[in-house]
């Protein structure tokens, strides 16, 4: 069965950090993608950032480049998601997901991880 646990999400101030840990398990690591999404109230889901199965393809949203950073150990099954000066339009909840490939559809979800950014 696969499963993904998010956690690390929580309060924090703006120009803050905050760790998303994404734990999985259930499937190969090195054949899957994972990527992180938000979801803001009354707003659509958005692809935050993903790595490949070989964590050697890395994408970001332009939104946060330059203050997100995405990561893997596969000896772990976890992919981090480093986020620092945290904006306040930051404030979701962050999904992470598996799929195929980094920018393609992906199947298997996450429960969320809440992130509130205070100004």
């Amino acid at each position: 069965e696969v499963q993904l646990v998010e956690s690390g999400g929580g309060l924090v101030q703006a120009g803050g950090s905050l760790r998303l840990s994404c734990a999985y398990s259930g499937f190969t690591s090195d054949n899957h993608a994972i990527g992180w999404f938000r979801q803001a109230p009354g707003k659509e889901r958005e692809r935050v950032s993903c790595i490949s199965g070989s964590g050697r393809s890395i994408w970001y949203a332009d939104s946060v480049k330059g203050r997100f950073t995405i990561s893997r150990d596969s000896a772990k099954n976890t992919v981090y998601l480093q986020m620092n000066n945290l904006k306040p339009e930051d404030t979701a909840v962050y999904l992470c997901a598996a799929g195929r490939t980094c920018l393609g559809a992906y199947k298997n979800w996450g429960q969320g991880t809440q992130v509130t950014v205070s100004s």
